[in-house]
């Protein structure tokens, strides 16, 4: 056995110390350093959390830029597989552009690239910036249409970071280049920001498919709830339903810079979330009215949405809290 004599003033001392590591937060003492992660593979760039996965930002491989998987709290798969993966069993097999998350239009100086008719071409990744608050993926795109010429390019930066209450989000900012010329997005519904949710998160189901799950509701920042959402104007749009047993959801934020803030949404009941400001013929009915816009030679034009992963719904997430703190 050892004794150690102590002082009295010695003795405060480390009761004082003992005090405040007793008092410190459990959740900080066991938070392990560098939370966010990245780590560059063949043709993706994986981040993770807490040495979870978090999501894949996949620049190679198919006709335009996705990330795929994607997981939110709890590490919950909050996007469809199809057509990434087709060996999940209770997934819709219909429009198989819509891959997960993705940026694109279907009417770029004529091009359809909704519909994959020309492709956004991977350049090179400019930078992946990690921190333990955020992973932040640059890359430059080509959009390249079936004959081989290049129509824009784009400067992609997409961030993956968590917010308060353990909700996770993923920012894209992508800044269109007219560098080849004038280049007109015509008005057209198909486009623009878009997630394929969970078909959970569906608000219609389709059980001659074995689509059985859907048992979403959705509702946009006006109050405008389900169907009724569609064309219609809103600063977010949320989607939330249980996956897996737990109350999961959704959301998109368009950004106040954007053009045409708020913007129009393509959201549809079988789980295509899209902000698009470019399709208001489609959208307000009134074919008089044209969404096209048109940048001169050498303009750019920048975009920027947040995807909100999170549990419960709107109102439990706080996700118009959110959006407030996202606006600023």
């Amino acid at each position: 056995m050892f004794l150690v004599q102590m002082n009295s003033q010695s003795l405060a001392t480390s009761c004082t110390i003992l005090a405040l590591l007793l008092a410190a937060p459990l959740s900080e003492a066991a938070e392990p350093a560098g939370r966010l992660q990245a780590k560059q593979l063949d043709g993706r760039v994986r981040v993770t959390v807490a040495n979870q996965p978090f999501a894949e930002y996949v620049y190679q491989g198919y006709a335009k830029p996705i990330v795929y998987p994607i997981y939110g709290p709890g590490q919950i798969a909050m996007t469809r597989n199809f057509p990434l993966r087709k060996d999940v069993p209770g997934e819709p097999t219909d429009h198989p552009h819509h891959k997960s998350l993705w940026l694109s239009h279907g009417n770029v100086n004529g091009e359809d690239f909704w519909l994959e008719k020309g492709q956004i071409v991977h350049q090179r990744i400019q930078s992946v910036e990690t921190n333990p608050s955020h992973v932040v993926i640059t890359a430059d795109n080509n959009w390249v249409n079936r004959q081989g010429k290049t129509v824009c390019t784009d400067t992609t930066r997409v961030g993956f970071l968590e917010l308060a209450g353990g909700a996770r989000a993923i920012d894209y900012d992508v800044t269109i280049h007219a560098s080849h010329g004038p280049v007109t997005f015509g008005d057209t519904k198909e486009g623009f920001m878009a997630v394929r949710t969970h078909p959970a998160l569906q608000l219609t189901g389709d059980p001659k498919r074995g689509v059985t799950a859907a048992n979403g509701h959705a509702i946009n920042s006006h109050g405008v709830k389900d169907k009724a959402m569609w064309g219609q104007r809103a600063e977010w749009v949320d989607y939330s339903g249980k996956i897996d047993g737990q109350m999961m959801g959704l959301a998109m934020f368009d950004h106040p810079g954007n053009p045409r803030h708020p913007t129009y949404w393509h959201a549809r009941d079988y789980g295509l979330v899209a902000a698009n400001p470019f399709g208001v013929s489609d959208f307000t009915k009134q074919k008089e009215r044209s969404g096209a816009l048109t940048l001169a030679a050498g303009q750019d034009l920048r975009f920027r949405y947040r995807i909100v992963l999170h549990r419960g719904d709107d109102k439990e997430a706080g996700i118009a809290k959110l959006y407030e703190e996202y606006s600023k």
